[in-house]
């Protein structure tokens, strides 16, 4: 039987907190994303809103603002007769490096995949180049390109491939080559473990399955693994677009971007503008236009990417 309600005496209702407790209990949150906010602000936010304000000031040879430039900056550097030719070698630069680390990855990835002797020893040797210092690197190789005692040329003239020793670096179209090499020299070690990590995480039933179905080797991978591989290429290749775009101690070591301008990409050309040209205005705008490049780039590999996904 139901309890008898005692007469006269209302139902408890709950108090409702007061305002400052709900406000409170609303900015319980940033207790634990504040540090993370902060950070943000600290490190992206505000470099960028400096980098675009810089962009739009008159600065002076030795750093002292001298006021409000507007357009000035962006149209002194549009009238350099070098942009051009430094846009252009700039994609070629990511394109070429980004498109040769994911394929030359994606082989890599598949050995260190399989059972072999001494696999283990491979991985942690292809991670050297990864942990090594980039400038490093790149001076090593510029050491090894060198035409009076570099190993290379000493190399091909002992097998015959050279007659008499090649100034790699001399020769801007050579030069360009020798750095699209090193920079995919030192970016295939990081891509490479993260597409052996999506390797790994591909059940082996789904193999078993498309060989009951008659997929030989070729088919497998075409159909199965490169399509489970997305989320995994679609990660390495965005970061070493942004990586690759940004990449100063290969080219800076190897050739300072000469001779003249002739192998500059868009970060060593910033870097000259503000430091031997003393133009920081000048400068600024490059890095303006160069995080809008990387921006633009980024958007248009992720819709690439959607649209082949919708046309799948």
């Amino acid at each position: 039987m139901p309890a008898a309600r005692t007469p006269g005496r209302a139902p408890a209702v709950p108090r409702r907190p007061s305002r400052p407790r709900r406000v409170l209990r609303a900015l319980e949150p940033l207790l634990w994303l504040g540090p993370a906010l902060v950070l943000i602000l600290a490190v992206v936010v505000w470099p960028v809103v400096e980098m675009i304000r810089t962009s739009l000031t008159d600065v002076s040879s030795t750093g002292l603002s001298l006021g409000f430039a507007g357009g000035r900056n962006y149209s002194d550097l549009f009238a350099e007769a070098d942009l051009p030719g430094v846009l252009l070698r700039t994609l070629v630069w990511v394109v070429g490096v980004v498109a040769v680390t994911v394929v030359v990855s994606l082989g890599l990835a598949q050995l260190l995949n399989s059972r072999f002797p001494g696999r283990r020893l491979v991985r942690w040797a292809l991670i050297v180049p990864w942990a090594a210092s980039v400038l490093m690197t790149a001076l090593i190789w510029r050491w090894m390109l060198n035409n009076f005692y570099g190993v290379v040329n000493r190399v091909l003239m002992d097998v015959g491939l050279l007659d008499a020793p090649v100034n790699w670096l001399a020769h801007p179209a050579q030069a360009f080559a020798a750095m699209m090499a090193v920079a995919v020299f030192v970016s295939v070690p990081f891509t490479t473990f993260v597409v052996l990590a999506g390797l790994q995480t591909i059940p082996a039933e789904v193999y078993e399955a498309a060989r009951m179905d008659g997929a030989g080797p070729l088919r497998c991978y075409v159909a199965m693994t490169l399509p489970l591989l997305r989320p995994a290429l679609l990660v390495g290749a965005i970061i070493n677009v942004i990586n690759v775009f940004n990449s100063f101690p290969v080219i800076w070591a190897m050739t300072r971007g000469g001779p003249g301008f002739s192998t500059d990409t868009t970060t060593t050309f910033m870097y000259k503008l503000a430091f031997d040209n003393q133009a920081v205005g000048e400068s600024a705008a490059m890095a303006v236009v160069n995080f809008a490049l990387i921006l633009l780039l980024v958007l248009v590999y992720l819709r690439v990417v959607r649209w082949r996904e919708e046309v799948r």
